[in-house]
């Protein structure tokens, strides 16, 4: 709570309040995943997968790569897909919506893995 992550374009990401769901739960790892990661990978998920999710989704597997490259080999990894891109037509999946944010939706893969 005293960390400002900044803003996403993700709804519900950094809110500022403690909600009874999460209430005195003990976090032992948190990554900053940037919109554009989570964009690309919602991409290429879409191209390569045929899985229709949201940008909160894209984060999670964003955040279970970079997990798993600390880790190391032998691992079972887990996320969950928490929402579909059914209600961001008109945004995340919208390419004049994402150029107002200077957001693109083709970068390669390999270009947001590496952090």
């Amino acid at each position: 709570m005293e960390t400002n992550d900044g803003d996403s374009i993700a709804e519900g990401i950094g809110q500022g309040r403690i909600t009874k769901n999460v209430e005195g739960i003990k976090v032992d790892r948190a990554y900053r995943i940037p919109d554009q990661a989570g964009l690309t990978i919602v991409y290429e998920l879409l191209r390569e997968e045929g899985l229709f999710i949201g940008l909160s989704s894209g984060i999670n597997v964003a955040g279970a790569v970079r997990f798993a490259r600390e880790s190391g080999r032998g691992q079972t990894i887990v996320t969950i897909l928490c929402d579909s891109g059914q209600k961001y037509q008109s945004t995340l999946f919208n390419r004049d919506w994402l150029g107002s944010d200077h957001l693109d939706p083709d970068l390669p893969l390999e270009s947001v893995l590496e952090n």
